[in-house]
């Protein structure tokens, strides 16, 4: 099964309040899910990460990901770039949360990375604002 992750996330002041924001669709552009939340104080980078992180754990309580073909869309270039592997991880904070994320895409059948760009990413964009708003 073909998978579509979208994830964002967003921090007002950086580090500031934060919130994620995911939806999955499926082939045929049917939502799966969409999911956001508020996740306190960090980084606009480590609410990138958190999104993705949660995203894949959602999707894996409506799938096994042994049979996903995962696409994961984001319109983060630095956290896309880094998780190919074009980009070293210097922040030890966003090194912690690779690691989580390459343990849950271990078991996918393939996963890819994809930086589109933000007007491609509003569902998601909307969702973690949303969150953000949900705690002023």
């Amino acid at each position: 099964m073909i998978v579509k992750l979208y994830t964002d996330g967003a921090s007002r002041g950086n580090p500031g309040p934060s919130g994620i924001g995911v939806l999955a669709k499926d082939e045929t552009g049917e939502l799966i899910f969409q999911h956001y939340k508020y996740i306190g104080t960090g980084t606009n980078n480590q609410a990138e990460y958190i999104a993705l992180i949660e995203g894949l754990k959602k999707l894996m309580e409506f799938y096994t990901p042994e049979e996903i073909d995962l696409t994961v869309n984001a319109d983060s270039q630095l956290m896309v770039r880094q998780l190919n592997g074009e980009y070293k991880i210097k922040n030890k904070k966003l090194a912690e949360l690779k690691s989580k994320i390459d343990r849950l895409i271990g078991s996918f059948k393939n996963v890819k990375f994809v930086h589109i760009p933000r007007e491609l990413n509003k569902e998601a964009d909307k969702l973690a604002n949303k969150a953000l708003n949900s705690v002023e």
